[in-house]
């Protein structure tokens, strides 16, 4: 029994360890592409600075209903955008109509007293403008009257959603957006596909290197 515990640790245990990591880097170097050529916000937002290229940006659509939309907001701060506004190309861009800005008002300044927002953008448009933002993401989904859409998105810096097609909760494997309503989603799921995004452009940045010390 001894010499099978010393086998198993000089030989089975490394390898066990080896096919773990294995999968572990397969998983963070992939994250599916779900569609291209989402509309930028730069289309249609007044703000100078405003825009999804060479951003990683978490978009949800708040709606006019802010009774409806106030939970939303507080869980995707908490859970997603403490811990990644400090982070390079992060940013998290709410959707509102347009004629909202008073109502929303109060829960920015709700937001600002515990959470440093300056990663924070909330942009204000017409409603035929955040019908085309939304179906340029190409989900299979729908706003409702009000808006809003219980999910939050990621895009990429190229405007490119992302998202799973191996999701065990959806019928076709397709995880287009996190619910936001959902704190174990937002927790299991979206973080870990930021992380991985996170970990691509660490491991793209690390390519650049190599090759410059090479010319």
């Amino acid at each position: 029994m001894k010499k099978f515990w010393v086998l198993f640790s000089l030989f089975i245990l490394p390898l066990v360890f080896y096919i773990f990591l294995s999968k572990g880097i397969y998983k963070y170097s992939n994250l599916p592409i779900l569609s291209e050529n989402v509309l930028d916000i730069k289309e249609f937002s007044f703000e100078e600075k405003s825009s999804f290229v060479d951003k990683l940006s978490v978009i949800c659509f708040l709606g006019s209903n802010i009774n409806e939309a106030k939970a939303s907001v507080f869980n995707l701060n908490q859970t997603i955008y403490k811990r990644y506004y400090s982070k390079p190309f992060f940013q998290m861009v709410a959707i509102l109509p347009e004629g909202k800005e008073e109502e929303y008002k109060e829960v920015i300044e709700e937001l600002s007293v515990f959470t440093d927002i300056k990663s924070w953008h909330f942009v204000y448009a017409n409603p035929n403008t955040i019908k085309k933002l939304f179906n340029s993401l190409g989900t299979p989904f729908q706003l409702n009257e009000n808006l809003y859409s219980e999910n939050a998105y990621i895009v990429d810096m190229k405007l490119r959603l992302r998202g799973r097609k191996d999701d065990e909760d959806t019928e076709d494997g397709k995880l287009y957006g996190y619910n936001m309503k959902s704190v174990s989603t937002l927790k299991n799921k979206m973080k870990d596909d930021i992380n991985i995004i996170y970990y691509q452009l660490k491991k793209s940045a690390e390519k650049q290197k190599r090759r410059k010390r090479k010319i």
